[in-house]
């Protein structure tokens, strides 16, 4: 399923993540990358909870960030977390609408 993501120009990989930090789908990723995007889930997780708390907010749309390797999109599926890491943020705008039409949200 989030393999189609790949077919998206500037899509480096995808992981979708469990509420308990697992691994549900991936693609496009090595065995190494896994653990330090997960661990980027977590951080993003955190923030987002956050920022509900601070804004008095039960849900959340998504969140881009712009981290060393470049940057990411967090969007919501459920109760698990979607990361598409893509190579910059020119393209930020075709990585959403990809991302939104896969998750049936376009």
């Amino acid at each position: 399923m989030i393999a189609t993501l790949l077919e998206v120009r500037g899509v480096r990989h995808t992981v979708l993540v469990s509420p308990a930090g697992e691994v549900v789908a991936s693609a496009g990723m090595s065995e190494a990358q896994i653990s330090s995007e997960l661990n980027l889930v977590a951080a993003g997780r955190a923030v987002i909870g956050s920022l509900q708390s601070q804004m008095a907010s039960e849900s959340w749309q998504e969140i881009v960030l712009d981290v060393d390797d470049g940057p990411v999109l967090l969007t919501p599926h459920g109760d698990q977390v979607l990361l598409t890491a893509f190579d910059e943020v020119a393209n930020l705008g075709r990585v959403r609408f990809a991302v939104r039409k896969l998750l049936g949200l376009a």
